[in-house]
């Protein structure tokens, strides 16, 4: 069945280097997305211990307090050493309030003992797209991008964990040192981005 996205789509989330990612990526579509804070909406609860119902949880939020349609996203970093943390906890592993550099901190700290070929790790993002706050069939799509943590953080680019992470399909650098068009051809959110796609047409 083919679902026709809305001409205005809140965003549950805050974070305009998310908002910045995904309106690239969907940056051939006719539609606007806008940050749920543009709307005075507080960020919702994310009790659970999937990513998925995480996110279903913050779209149903962001739905019920605009009344638009909604698309909401988990994305997180496992660490195969540490049995898949930071996980859903990965915006506030050091604590809070949530710090990019303090996350990156405390992995690296974390990992110190584990030895350059036992540190493999993948970002992961589920995204849900609900027409409304009570859409009883979300669309939900997943993407991940397996690699490994870096000993150091290095690179400009990105957010989050981008300067620790070296993906398997590019050796040799972190995703803080990939062009923009890079990271968007490969990364977790792109891959979930395109199988959202698909699903939408399918």
């Amino acid at each position: 069945m083919s679902f026709v996205l809305p001409a205005e789509i809140v965003l549950a989330s805050g974070n305009q280097g998310k908002l910045k990612e995904l309106s690239e990526l969907l940056s051939d579509c006719p539609n606007t997305l806008r940050l749920q804070s543009e709307f005075g909406v507080e960020p919702a609860d994310e009790p659970a211990c999937t990513f998925i119902e995480n996110a279903l949880l913050k779209a149903r939020h962001a739905a019920a307090r605009t009344g638009l349609a909604a698309v909401a996203d988990d994305s997180g970093l496992s660490v195969d050493a540490l049995g898949g943390a930071p996980g859903v906890r990965s915006a506030r592993y050091a604590g809070e309030p949530s710090d990019d550099a303090r996350n990156r901190a405390r992995l690296i700290e974390d990992l110190a003992d584990v030895a350059p070929d036992e540190r493999g790790a993948a970002f992961h993002c589920t995204i849900v797209l609900l027409r409304h706050a009570d859409d009883p069939i979300p669309i939900v799509a997943s993407g991940v991008w397996r690699g490994m943590i870096a000993q150091a953080a290095r690179g400009n680019g990105g957010f989050g964990y981008d300067p620790v992470f070296i993906a398997n399909d590019t050796p040799g650098r972190t995703a803080a040192e990939l062009t923009k068009q890079e990271k968007n051809a490969r990364s977790h959110r792109a891959r979930a981005i395109a199988a959202l796609r698909t699903l939408l047409t399918a």
